[in-house]
């Protein structure tokens, strides 16, 4: 028998450490995860629910984010009491069910839950007059809540909202929602949801089907993906093409066009979008008013494209003036509004890493090439 190679060893090892990290996460998976086929998630912590959590009936609220919600109504009269139990990935942000008539997030009710940096579960009822966090003050709505039933309760990585109201009947709508991870609830006061979905509930039979929001949700995100490859990536690249490449003619050119042109494309398609969002939070007005000056910038480029003089004209000294700075203003703004629409969205301090990442190595290449340029001209 030939002996094993050193190759064939390390990669049997590594075989075999993939399984178990592979068996390791599959485990963690089922022992922290929920669902409506397994009731032994909400077993753990039904003792600290100050109701009857055993004849609870289960529905998938929101499925693509693990939203499980479980309630149960008591009484025949015209005001039963309705008990309910949201079950919700611990993503570091609050977790929230609301009720609303017309599956509209504005307007309606809901119940939020969060744990503080000390671990301890807040749970409070909020009207969402609007998507600013003035319009969203605690301890207020429409839900006649019963006094001492309304907890957040954390356990495996999840998060047990359980509160219980009377009504009649329900909204039809529930609308789910989990905050921006780490934000900080100044006074209470909800700030912007970073993900939420609707589905219309039939209370009589259990059954909730899709009533929609993740279609804003995604919208957000093309938006974002778009402007800011459009804008604050391809842009900067065509820019550096431009400058450094002239000695390949005339690859610099149809190179620098193409990039620009898609990234024209791309950015103009997600300022598109972003007006579409409409959205209501601070700082938005300034993403705004960024995105729209990186448009003109843009389509002042496009037209200055358009009705380029020739070489030998006299006034092409003063038009590649007037290319190169506007140019450069719009990658200025496309750079600065990359990060204050971040900012706005709350998106994890990863993205904006990973695009500081891509601006340092930008901007160390256009040193190296710029110093190149100049010796070149000496």
């Amino acid at each position: 028998m030939k002996p094993m190679s050193c190759s064939s060893g390390i990669s049997s090892a590594l075989l075999v450490l993939l399984l178990c990290c592979l068996c390791s996460s599959v485990a963690r998976s089922q022992k922290t995860g929920d669902s409506c086929g397994s009731g032994s998630s909400l077993a753990a912590v039904s003792r600290l629910i100050p109701f009857d959590t055993s004849n609870l009936t289960c529905l998938d609220a929101w499925p693509s984010q693990g939203f499980i919600v479980r309630r149960v109504q008591y009484g025949k009269s015209g005001q039963d009491t309705w008990s309910f139990v949201l079950s919700a990935p611990d993503a570091g942000g609050y977790v929230s069910v609301g009720f609303s008539s017309d599956g509209a997030m504005v307007g309606s009710s809901a119940v939020v839950g969060w744990t503080t940096g000390g671990g301890v579960g807040v749970a409070k009822q909020y009207r969402l007059g609007g998507t600013s966090p003035g319009s969203c003050p605690p301890d207020q709505g429409s839900l006649a809540l019963v006094p001492g039933t309304t907890l957040l309760a954390a356990q495996s990585s999840r998060l047990y909202l359980a509160f219980q109201f009377t009504a009649a009947r329900p909204a039809p709508y529930l609308i789910c929602a989990v905050g921006p991870s780490g934000a900080q609830l100044s006074n209470n006061y909800l700030v912007r949801h970073r993900s939420y979905g609707s589905a219309s509930v039939d209370y009589a039979t259990g059954v909730a089907s899709s009533a929609g929001g993740g279609a804003s949700f995604d919208a957000k995100k093309w938006h974002g993906a778009m402007a800011g490859l459009g804008w604050g990536v391809l842009m900067p690249v065509g820019v550096a093409l431009a400058r450094y490449f002239k000695r390949h003619d005339p690859f610099w050119f149809y190179a620098h066009i193409s990039v620009q042109g898609v990234g024209f494309v791309l950015g103009t398609a997600g300022v598109v979008v972003g007006f579409k969002l409409n959205d209501d939070v601070p700082g938005a007005d300034s993403h705004q008013a960024l995105g729209i000056a990186v448009l003109v910038f843009g389509c002042l480029q496009v037209l200055a494209f358009l009705a380029r003089p020739g070489k030998g004209s006299k006034v092409r000294r003063y038009w590649n003036w007037y290319h190169h700075y506007v140019g450069r203003a719009a990658v200025a703004c496309a750079v600065a509004n990359v990060f204050v629409g971040l900012s706005v969205a709350h998106e994890a301090a990863a993205a904006g890493a990973f695009y500081g990442v891509f601006l340092a190595v930008w901007v160390l290449a256009s040193v190296v090439l710029e110093v190149r340029l100049w010796r070149s001209a000496a």
